[in-house]
């Protein structure tokens, strides 16, 4: 008998789906013929998916006792005997009771199979085993029932569930997949939008694993050796030349061509290739290629080549983009992307890969063979004398000696040759060795005295001693100046180092980083110039420069006067006076260049923002001050002043009921005058800084009763977990957050319950500055706030559609915000899914310490001396508002 086959419905979370589209295949088996029936199936309470029951055939399930209560498992022996074609069995990762055939659901799915009946089934990517712990830190819920990946991937098929996390919570917020008494607890714990996210991607991922999978057997199958990309992917080789900007754009545009694709950006950082990058050219990449929504990397290697070609075929790249010169075919050839050779190793050793070879014009750093460096002037004419001079005194040495010995005489005279290539490098020490072996040659080979050789031996032996010279000679030089390389390298790394820890912080100013030009490159004065496109009107054409930082004793007057210049931008110039720098540290002054210009554009923007930020400040609060004076303070002044008038008018007689109703109204006028102008100083007191919360361990539970005091009975249901750690607060502070916003919920959704709901865990957990914290949630279902109004609900003078009758400034938020941030918290807003807002109060957990900067309450101190009232309910608000 044929073993059946096994579709899995996979999905990333409870709720998506799987049973429903499960249950509409059965339906659409029946529909062609099959004999199909439920062997186990549960509806989840959902209606949707009880109305897809009807019109199949369910086998009953069996009644197992279990510690004094009945399940209902599926009747195993009853689907055998019945022998369908296809059966249908809800949760693949179920437990089954104790007294089953089989411990798992798993199992007993197994067993259909073997019997040649086809199975439906549904799992959750929560259920696989291997993927546990990774669900637990995101969601902080460990799975207690799992199966093992391996009897998932032998699936015969299976089909991912999927939608997307925001419809997902709207169709909870719907009451579609838990009853109404635990949507909002879902909500804010299992079903946060970040935990979804984190499961869906988990399920993309894994499902795509097992498709590589699939992919990799039919291949090797087949004997399949061509590759067979699956998603466009494009590396542009950069060498840190100007070229790079051309071979990036013309790769963008290659991939523009296709639907969808990946841009990776790669500079090869060879050995022998460190000196002639351009730190300006490398950094304007890196900001094109992310610009162009790709990635940067930097990957070293002794060959740029093979490095090159490794570095695509680790990321599965269909198409490469190199650089060759358009001048001088044979140097374009060999001078293409990092050396001599590159481009052509590249496209001969590339195989399926497809190489875009992009011409553009020789010059600049890098387009050619790599250079090495100079040893110096005087070296090598030293090493030049020594050529000369050296093989001459070997033989004056060699001729003490009556009988001349070719082989003695062939190796002092290399190592002569050594020295020579150690102090002058190549060229000296090939000159060297020529001279050495027409000494060798006149005087130790026979005949001697003549450049006559009468043994075909000894003509050998003079042609290796000369290729052993050079060999010699060659790398010894080569030795060297990687040596000097090397020493020049480190010195540049540890400079920048300096450089750069000192432009991270935050007091470094332009001045600053010129100062340290100034000992790096030992020069007298250094000047930084910007130029805003103006011309000198004393000199039509003449660019106008202005200096915007200057240091040292001689500053230059200018670009034009300045003894190096380097260009940063077009608009910006580096300037050096002093002396005239070497071109073996023009790449030590770009790599200023572009700290100098990542600090200047950092001042203006911190400029601009303060401006703007001062100017907007300055203009709401004078608004919002003329709007509060002119309107909410003074509706309960005249209410005071209405009542007190008509109390002092003597010939009116009011009746005892009448008296105290005017009474009550300066009462109720004055509370509310009294909260008004206590917002207002609350608020005096956030934006000067001058708030000082006592902080202390606090638990929730003891601060929400006393927040809710006042509140209207029946508007307020809370749900706090009875694990919920200490945090770090302000109790009274605490205690005025909580009830500002509980009242302004309150407010703003009449018709809502207002539910407080404490989060034990989440995505990732949830920390504030690395230190792990716990939330509040206050959810109500009004009607909400919209999403690009969310910010503006926390600012001062904010009001709900500014809704001129509402109650109070708009002080509330911005207190409540003000306040949670100096306990060192957050306040935030989220969407309440099927409509309203909730608020997200996040505090850091309590460490039993003082934390830094603050100072530790008693622990009975009931609140803080800030928010102390007089009143009997100090931190009950009615100026609390949306905007």
């Amino acid at each position: 008998m044929a073993r059946g086959t096994l579709r899995i419905f996979l999905g990333a979370a409870p709720g998506v789906g799987k049973t429903y589209e499960m249950l509409e295949e059965a339906h659409r088996l029946g529909e062609r013929g099959e004999d199909v029936v439920v062997a186990f199936a549960l509806d989840h309470g959902r209606a949707d998916t009880r109305a897809l029951l009807d019109g199949l055939e369910v086998i009953p399930p069996r009644r197992l006792p279990y510690r004094g209560t009945e399940f209902d498992e599926m009747d195993l022996d009853a689907v055998l005997a019945r022998a369908p074609e296809t059966a249908i069995v809800d949760e693949y990762a179920h437990t089954n009771i104790p007294g089953s055939r089989h411990p798992k659901r798993w199992e007993d799915i197994d067993e259909l199979l073997n019997a040649g009946i086809n199975v439906l089934s549904t799992v959750n990517i929560q259920h696989l085993a291997s993927l546990g712990d990774v669900v637990n830190a995101i969601t902080d819920v460990r799975q207690a029932e799992t199966v093992p990946d391996e009897i998932v991937r032998r699936a015969d098929q299976i089909h991912l569930v999927d939608i997307s996390p925001e419809l997902l919570r709207q169709r909870l917020g719907d009451g579609k997949i838990y009853s109404a008494d635990k949507i909002d607890a879902a909500l804010s714990n299992y079903f946060r939008l970040g935990n979804l996210t984190a499961l869906r991607e988990l399920a993309l991922l894994w499902l795509a694993d097992r498709v590589d999978e699939g992919l990799a057997r039919y291949r090797e199958e087949n004997d399949i050796q061509a590759t067979w990309p699956a998603r466009e992917r494009i590396v542009v080789g950069l060498t840190g030349s100007p070229e790079g900007e051309v071979l990036i754009r013309r790769a963008a545009r290659i991939l523009n061509r296709v639907n969808g694709g990946d841009l990776l950006a790669v500079h090869v950082r060879a050995a022998d290739g460190v000196a002639e990058e351009s730190p300006q050219a490398l950094e304007a990449q890196r900001r094109l290629i992310q610009d162009l929504g790709g990635s940067y990397h930097i990957v070293a290697g002794e060959d740029p080549a093979s490095a090159l070609l490794d570095f695509a075929r680790s990321v599965n790249a269909t198409q490469i983009v190199v650089g060759i010169s358009r001048h001088k075919k044979l140097a374009g050839l060999l001078g293409a992307l990092f050396g001599g050779g590159i481009g052509t190793r590249v496209v001969r050793d590339s195989g399926d890969i497809d190489v875009h070879m992009v011409s553009h014009p020789l010059g600049g750093r890098g387009t050619g063979p790599v250079r090495q460096r100079d040893l110096g002037r005087i070296r090598v004419t030293i090493g030049f004398g020594l050529a000369v001079v050296l093989p001459i005194l070997v033989q004056l040495m060699l001729s003490a000696n009556p009988e001349p010995n070719i082989t003695t005489a062939a190796l002092i005279q290399l190592s002569g040759c050594v020295l020579v290539a150690l102090i002058g490098g190549l060229w000296p020490a090939i000159l060297a060795a020529l001279w050495s072996s027409l000494l060798v040659n006149y005087y130790s080979t026979p005949p001697v005295g003549t450049l006559t050789i009468s043994d075909p031996q000894n003509i050998l032996a003079l042609v290796v001693f000369v290729g052993v010279s050079a060999a010699v000679a060659v790398v010894v030089d080569i030795s060297a100046r990687r040596s000097k390389e090397a020493s020049r390298a480190r010195a540049e790394a540890t400079t920048l180092g300096d450089l750069t820890r000192g432009a991270a912080r935050a007091e470094d100013t332009l001045k600053g980083l010129l100062e340290q030009a100034l000992d790096v490159f030992q020069v007298s004065g250094a000047a930084l110039y910007t130029s805003t496109g103006d011309t000198d009107t004393g000199a039509p054409g003449r660019t106008v420069w202005r200096p915007v930082a200057e240091a040292g004793t001689r500053p230059p007057g200018g670009p034009d006067t300045a003894d190096n210049i380097e260009q940063i931008d077009p608009t910006t110039r580096l300037v050096l006076t002093g002396r005239t720098l070497p071109a073996s540290d023009r790449r030590l002054l770009g790599a200023f260049g572009v700290h100098l210009s990542a600090q200047l554009e950092r001042q203006q923007l911190a400029a601009s923002r303060r401006e703007v930020l001062r100017l907007a400040e300055s203009n709401t609060m004078r608004t919002s001050i003329l709007r509060a004076v002119s309107h909410d303070l003074r509706t309960p002044l005249a209410g005071i002043k209405l009542a007190v008038g008509g109390l002092l008018q003597h010939g009116v007689k009011y009746t005892p009921e009448e008296e105290e109703d005017l009474l009550q109204t300066i009462d109720a006028s004055a509370d509310r005058l009294d909260l008004l102008v206590g917002n207002l100083l609350d608020m005096s007191r956030i934006s000067a800084d001058s708030v000082n919360p006592l902080l202390r361990p606090v638990r929730w539970s003891e601060v929400v009763p006393a927040a809710l005091h006042g509140t209207p009975p029946g508007r307020v249901r809370v749900e706090l977990p009875a694990n919920m750690p200490e945090i770090d607060a302000d109790p009274g502070m605490l205690e005025r957050v909580i009830a500002n916003i509980v009242e302004n919920a309150v407010k703003y959704a009449p018709d809502s319950e207002i539910v407080l709901v404490g989060a034990v865990g989440g995505f990732r957990s949830a920390t504030i500055a690395g230190r792990p914290a716990s939330e509040l949630r206050i959810i109500d279902h009004g009607q909400g706030v919209p999403a690009e109004r969310v910010v503006e609900m926390f600012r001062p003078f904010q009001r709900l559609d500014d809704i001129p009758q509402t109650n109070g400034v708009g002080l509330g938020l911005a207190v409540a915000k003000g306040f949670t941030e100096a306990m060192g918290g957050t306040l935030s807003a989220e969407e309440t899914p099927g409509g309203g807002l909730t608020m997200v109060i996040l505090l850091p957990l309590s460490t039993g310490a003082a934390p830094d900067g603050g100072d530790r309450q008693a622990p009975v101190q009931p609140q803080s001396l800030l928010a102390r009232r007089t009143d009997s309910r100090p931190f009950q608000s009615s100026t609390t508002e949306n905007p």
